[in-house]
C-alpha cells in the first residue's frame, strides 16, 4: 500500500521557505559588499592607476586626450556639411496686398535625409529704415508622396497658427526690407519620398504691409553626413563597449566595498556612455519611426544628468569617511539633477507628440507656459552650479593637505575644467552670441554647419570618460595587501623623489629610512 504513493522528501512550503533564506542571505552579502569600511576608509581603496603617474605621465595623459579630441575635430572639419537647403523664390505682385497660397515641392527624399524643415524670409517693399513686428495668421497643408507617385494625405486637414513677422530696419537697403526667418513646417522623420506644401497667409490684407518676395528654404541632413554619423557612433560605441571591459577586467580582483567613490560612479557612467553614442541609432533608417529619435534623446538626457549627479557625489563623497546615507547624502542630489531631467525630457517628448498632429507646432511660440518652463529650468541649473561649487571649495579645502584625497581633487577638477571651456567655446562657435536664447529642439538642429560640430560634443565626452576609466583603474602590477593599510605612505616610498607628483608631508622622509622600509620590504616578500 506505501509504495502505491509517491513519497515527496520536503514538502513545498519548506522548499519556498529555503528559497527565501538563500534570498536573504545573497542580500546581505551583496549589501556587506556595496557598504565600505567604516575605519581607515582611505586605505582600503582599491589602487588607481592615478597614484602612481608622475608629472610626466600626467602631462602625457593630457597630451594624448588633446590628440584624440583634436584629431575627430579635424576630421569633422574635412567632412560633410550636416544640412543641405534648397531655396524658392517667389516674386509678389506689390500692388496687392492679397497673397495667393503657395505651391511647394521638396524634391525627393530618402531616409537618409532624417528630418524636414521649411521656412520662409519675406521681404517688404519698404524704402524706410523702420521696425515692423506684427502678428499674422499662416496656413500650412503637409501631403506626402509615395515611390509610385501616389499621393497620400500626411496629415488629413489644413493647420493653422499664429506667427510674428520681425523686420528691423535697415540703414543699408533703402530698397527691400529683409525680415527674420520663420520656420513654417518641421518633420522629425521622413515617412514618404516626396512632400508637397501648401502655404497660405490669411490676414496680410489687414495689415497694410507691401510684400516684395517669399524666398522658402527646404533643410534637411545631408546623407553623406548620416552616413559620417553612422559610423562614428559605431566607432564610438565599440571602443566604449572595449573600455567597459577594460576597466572591470582591472577591478575583477578587488571587493566592491574597497571600490573607490570614483571607481563605482565610473562602473554606472561608461554603461551610459554606450547608450548615449546610441547602438540603436541605424534603426532611424530602417524603420519609418518617431520612436528611435525619441530613444536616443532619452539616451542623451539621461547620461548627460548622470554626469552632472557624478560630479556631485564625487566632491562631496570624497571626503565623507562614514556610511552616505540616502536620505541626506543622495536625495538633495537626485532632487537637483532629477528636476533639469524631468524639464529637459518633458519639452523633448512634448514636441515630439505634438508635431507628429501639426507639424507646425513649436513649443517655444504655440505653448503660453514655455517660459515659465525656462524660467524654471535656469532657476534649478543656477542653484546646481552653486552647489556644485560649494562642494568644490569645501573639498579642496578642507582635503588639501591629505596625500591621496588631495590628488584626485585636482586632476578630477583640471580635466573637468578643461571639458567645460572647451563645451563653451564649442557653444559659442555655434550659436554665436545667441547661445542663451530660445534655441530648442527643431532650431538647434538647424544650426549645424559641418560634421565638426557633431564630432566635437561626442568626442569630448567619450575622452573625458575614456580618461577618466584609466586614471581611475588599478594598474597590472597594483598589490593589494589588507594588512599594510596601516602604512598609508607605503605605496609612495617605491617612488622616487622625482616622481613625487602632490605635497605632502610624507616628501619629508629622509631618505635613508624609505630605502630601510624597502630593504624591510623586500626581505618578507622574499620570505613569504
Amino acid at each position: 500500500m506505501d509504495a502505491d504513493y509517491p513519497v515527496f522528501e520536503k514538502p513545498l512550503w519548506r522548499e519556498l521557505k529555503h528559497f527565501c533564506k538563500r534570498l536573504g542571505e545573497a542580500y546581505q552579502e551583496l549589501k556587506e559588499d556595496l557598504t565600505p569600511y567604516k575605519d581607515d576608509r582611505y586605505y582600503r581603496l582599491a589602487p588607481m592607476r592615478l597614484y602612481t603617474l608622475s608629472k610626466r605621465h600626467f602631462v602625457l595623459v593630457f597630451v594624448v586626450f588633446f590628440i584624440c579630441f583634436g584629431l575627430t575635430v579635424f576630421i569633422g572639419i574635412a567632412g560633410p556639411q550636416a544640412i543641405q537647403s534648397t531655396s524658392e523664390d517667389h516674386q509678389v505682385n506689390s500692388s496687392s496686398l492679397k497673397l495667393k497660397p503657395f505651391l511647394l515641392n521638396s524634391g525627393p527624399l530618402n531616409t537618409y535625409n532624417q528630418q524636414l524643415w521649411l521656412t520662409c524670409v519675406i521681404q517688404l517693399d519698404q524704402s524706410d529704415d523702420t521696425t515692423i513686428q506684427t502678428s499674422f495668421s499662416m496656413t500650412v497643408k503637409v501631403d506626402g508622396v509615395t515611390q509610385g507617385a501616389s499621393k497620400t494625405f500626411v496629415h488629413n486637414k489644413v493647420h493653422n497658427r499664429t506667427r510674428t513677422l520681425n523686420c528691423a530696419g535697415s540703414q543699408v537697403s533703402r530698397i527691400l526690407q529683409k525680415c527674420a526667418e520663420i520656420i513654417v513646417a518641421h518633420l522629425g522623420y521622413l515617412n514618404y519620398t516626396q512632400y508637397t506644401v501648401i502655404v497660405g497667409f490669411e490676414d496680410m490684407k489687414s495689415l497694410k504691409i507691401h510684400i516684395k518676395d517669399v524666398n522658402f528654404t527646404w533643410r534637411t541632413y545631408n546623407p553623406s553626413f548620416s552616413q559620417v554619423e553612422i559610423w562614428f557612433r559605431f566607432v564610438f560605441v565599440v571602443f566604449t563597449f572595449m573600455v567597459i571591459c577594460l576597466f572591470a577586467h582591472s577591478l575583477r580582483k578587488f571587493s566592491m566595498r574597497d571600490w573607490g567613490i570614483e571607481q563605482k560612479w565610473m562602473s554606472i557612467l561608461l554603461p551610459l556612455l554606450l547608450l548615449y553614442n546610441d547602438p540603436f541609432f541605424p534603426l532611424s533608417f530602417l524603420v519609418n519611426s518617431w520612436f528611435p529619435g525619441m530613444l536616443d534623446d532619452l539616451f542623451q538626457s539621461v547620461f548627460l544628468c548622470a554626469l552632472l549627479l557624478f560630479w556631485l557625489c564625487v566632491y562631496h563623497g570624497i571626503r565623507v569617511q562614514g556610511e552616505r546615507k540616502c536620505l541626506t547624502f543622495y536625495f538633495p542630489k537626485f532632487f537637483i539633477v532629477g528636476l533639469l531631467w524631468l524639464a529637459s525630457v518633458t519639452l523633448g517628448i512634448w514636441q515630439t507628440v505634438n508635431e507628429l498632429h501639426d507639424p507646425m507646432y513649436q513649443y517655444r511660440v504655440d505653448t503660453g507656459n514655455f517660459q515659465g518652463m525656462k524660467v524654471f529650468f535656469l532657476i534649478v541649473a543656477g542653484m546646481y552650479i552653486l552647489y556644485l561649487l560649494f562642494l568644490i571649495v569645501r573639498a579642496c579645502s578642507e582635503l588639501r593637505h591629505m596625500p591621496y584625497v588631495d590628488l584626485r581633487l585636482k586632476f578630477l577638477t583640471a580635466l573637468t575644467f578643461v571639458v567645460l571651456v572647451i563645451s563653451i567655446v564649442i557653444l559659442y562657435l555655434r550659436f554665436g552670441s545667441q547661445v542663451l536664447q530660445d534655441n530648442f529642439v527643431a532650431e538647434m538642429s538647424n544650426h549645424y554647419q559641418n560634421s565638426a560640430e557633431f564630432l566635437s560634443f561626442y568626442g569630448l565626452l567619450n575622452f573625458y570618460l575614456y580618461t577618466l576609466a584609466f586614471v581611475y583603474s588599478p594598474s597590472k602590477n597594483a598589490l593589494y595587501e589588507s594588512q599594510l593599510k596601516d602604512n598609508p605612505a607605503f605605496s609612495m616610498l617605491n617612488d622616487s623623489d622625482d616622481d613625487v607628483i602632490y605635497g605632502s608631508d610624507y616628501e619629508e622622509m629622509p631618505l635613508q629610512n624609505g630605502q630601510a622600509i624597502r630593504a624591510k620590504y623586500k626581505e618578507e616578500s622574499d620570505s613569504d
